[in-house]
């Protein structure tokens, strides 16, 4: 990856992406078991991703940094009204990290195991981390947490409190928020709430914690991922020595 920025392979509104911060940004297939699609184009959630581009992007030899970003919403996932939940995660992150990383995306219907299948995939993909954005509440079709859960095997119950606790300063109703955070093999999964305001409050809260997790993940791992964060935004924690 030289310097300069390099060109987003994803049709529709373009966006700026700053230079040697998102490399490609790819939209994973709908359904959990579909193969990559081929075509002038192919539609998944509303977005089109370009054909260049229609599976999984292949392993660099510089350790960029894949992050996956799943949007779980009925709504969205056929199309009846706009993602905001991933667009606000995209953005965040390109404002806080200072180094290279590309983003996977998905939106999915509130069904447990079309989430936990994403989730699968994402980890298979290579992703470092994983942002889900949706489906924390109580409501019967609330139910990320529940496949968070199922995929993961060791639960870092602590992300959901402190954003509960850092919520609950904007806003009674935190109490109701269930999202929480795993490990599956070495993907962090981390839930947070659908409202974009709500992302970044979240995101402040736990962001600084999430690039010492994910080293500690890659523990024996060689030429492992490594997130490092704008100094002038956000200070992540490493211990020293």
């Amino acid at each position: 990856m030289a310097g300069g920025a390099r060109t987003s392979r994803f049709i529709g509104t373009p966006r700026p992406t700053p230079a040697v911060r998102i490399t490609r940004k790819i939209v994973l297939p709908f359904a959990a078991d579909a193969e990559p699609r081929t075509g002038a184009g192919w539609r998944t959630g509303g977005r089109v991703a370009d054909a260049a581009c229609p599976g999984y992007p292949p392993a660099m030899d510089t350790p960029t940094a894949r992050i996956g970003i799943l949007t779980v919403s009925d709504r969205a996932s056929r199309g009846e009204y706009a993602d905001e939940g991933g667009p606000a995660i995209r953005e965040y992150l390109a404002e806080v990290l200072a180094s290279p990383w590309e983003a996977l995306e998905r939106i999915v219907p509130d069904d447990v195991g079309t989430i936990a299948a994403a989730l699968v995939d994402f980890a298979a993909a290579g992703c470092c981390l994983v942002v889900t954005t949706g489906g924390t509440g109580p409501a019967p079709r609330d139910v990320t947490p529940e496949a968070t859960e199922r995929v993961c095997s060791r639960m870092l119950p602590g992300f959901g409190e402190l954003m509960r606790s850092t919520s609950l300063e904007y806003v009674p109703t935190a109490i109701l928020s269930r999202q929480t955070a795993g490990i599956r093999d070495r993907t962090l999964v981390v839930n947070l709430p659908g409202r974009p305001r709500s992302i970044r409050q979240c995101l402040d809260a736990v962001f600084p914690a999430i690039p010492y997790c994910v080293d500690l993940v890659h523990t024996g791992v060689g030429n492992p991922p490594r997130l490092e964060t704008r100094a002038e935004r956000m200070v992540a924690f490493r211990p020293k020595g």
